[in-house]
């Protein structure tokens, strides 16, 4: 998005019936610390700038207020669960990293045991307190966030029986683990997300 105002502009200055020179090499004068590509317009440089990205949101109307009210509360429970899905992802991803360096398998399992106690030494007491709302919610973010289901995971890390019991008690507390996210079927979500500023390397 913030490349797309400096191509407009581009386009613009193509436009234009006098012509103008190629685009010089970035240039500084002698009390310049900053260098940044000009363009020759009509005689003047003209600097290129990097806008930042500007969101623009249309205005919602709401077929009734029951809807009003429960896009809000979908959007308190999005926000309730951001940090902890950032932190999984980001000790996934720190976990596969280190996984990586070693074969050892025993080291492996230490590796394991000691991102699952400090994910439980960070969230244990604020996981228990969340909604059966809050909690699908949080399945499907870490999906987004991770790519892979909670489910799988924990197969991953944990053994395919750990994560049959882990799914078989989720299923009592009304969770699946093996529930995926749909950036096309969860369009509250994902606009929540994107308002928040919460991006992903799959859906950027």
């Amino acid at each position: 998005m913030k490349y797309i105002v400096l191509m407009l502009l581009f386009c613009c200055f193509a436009g234009r019936t006098r012509s103008q020179n190629q685009l010089p090499h970035p240039k500084v004068g002698k009390n310049d610390t900053i260098k940044t590509y000009l363009t020759n317009y009509e005689g003047e440089l003209v600097p290129w700038v990097i806008l930042p990205e500007v969101p623009v949101v249309s205005v919602r109307i709401w077929p009734s207020e029951a809807d009003r009210k429960a896009y809000y509360r979908l959007r308190y429970n999005v926000y309730k669960v951001i940090p902890y899905a950032r932190i999984a992802g980001d000790k996934y991803r720190q976990l596969q990293r280190d996984l990586a360096l070693t074969s050892d398998k025993h080291k492996q399992k230490e590796l394991v045991k000691t991102c699952e106690k400090e994910v439980k030494e960070l969230f244990n007491a604020q996981i228990k307190n969340l909604t059966i709302t809050q909690g699908e919610i949080l399945i499907k973010l870490i999906d987004r966030e991770v790519g892979t289901t909670s489910y799988e995971l924990a197969k991953q890390l944990k053994g395919g029986f750990q994560a049959f019991m882990f799914q078989s008690v989720a299923r009592i507390f009304g969770h699946n683990l093996k529930e995926t996210y749909d950036p096309e079927q969860e369009r509250d979500i994902e606009a929540i997300l994107r308002q928040a500023g919460y991006y992903s390397n799959r859906y950027n």
